[in-house]
């Protein structure tokens, strides 16, 4: 957590305004969501700035050109949606585990970006967070959703995605976009303010027509599949050059 604390520290004086500005794009109604996500990534450019964390986005062309579809990255830590929120040209809203709900500034995000959160041990609670992703992507909603449920502790080594974690998106039929983290732990886990790179890899979408006789658990297969074929790929790569 060194990093959060030498963001904080170097953007002292504009920490306050930032954080009442995020407050308010999730209490007015006069905000469009276009607008607070424009905001939104304005303020994690200059945490990014200010933190010495450098994105690096591949494939940004795959990004789907009609808005109403799902990200579905692996999860690494705290830091995953802020490598997003730079990266991202298209707006998007996400959802969380209900652990995470009250962290201080991704509260004030998830509320200006009408994300979602989830309790994976509430059944019910469950079932209306998939319906209202469900429907809110068919109204041409931006979502993403971290299928491994809980983020990895082993570096760029993924977990089993979560077959559930499609369903919105299946009942939507709506193009499944596999997004690549590589180094996200790195930022707020290692005991280091050391700049960093963060690279994110957002591949070919998977549209329904390909996946609609898949089962749940089979299309996170192929996505957790797709994900580590590239890991492996800029992994090796480095270890070349």
């Amino acid at each position: 957590m060194y990093r959060i604390a030498m963001m904080v520290l170097r953007l002292f004086v504009k920490a306050p305004l930032y954080l009442f500005q995020i407050w308010w794009c999730g209490k007015s109604e006069k905000v469009s969501f276009e607008e607070a996500y424009a905001y939104v990534k304005k303020v994690t450019i200059a945490a990014n700035k200010a933190g010495r964390v450098k994105i690096e986005s591949y494939g940004l062309e795959n990004i789907p050109k009609e808005n109403g579809f799902v990200f579905f990255p692996n999860h690494q830590g705290l830091y995953d949606v802020l490598a997003f929120l730079e990266s991202c040209p298209v707006p998007f809203a996400f959802v969380i585990k209900k652990e995470a709900r009250n962290v201080i500034l991704l509260k004030q995000v998830v509320d200006a970006l009408g994300s979602l959160s989830i309790d994976r041990d509430d059944i019910r609670q469950s079932m209306k967070v998939i319906q209202q992703v469900t429907e809110e992507v068919k109204q041409g909603k931006n979502f993403l959703i971290f299928a491994e449920g809980t983020r990895s502790k082993d570096g760029n080594r993924l977990l089993d995605f979560k077959g559930g974690s499609f369903k919105s998106a299946v009942k939507a039929q709506c193009p499944i976009v596999p997004c690549v983290l590589i180094d996200a732990f790195k930022p707020f886990d290692e005991k280091s303010i050391k700049p960093t790179t963060v690279k994110i890899v957002y591949l070919p979408p998977i549209y329904y027509e390909e996946y609609k006789g898949m089962k749940t658990i089979e299309i996170a297969a192929e996505v957790k599949r797709r994900i580590e074929e590239t890991i492996a790929v800029f992994c090796n790569n480095e270890d070349m050059d």
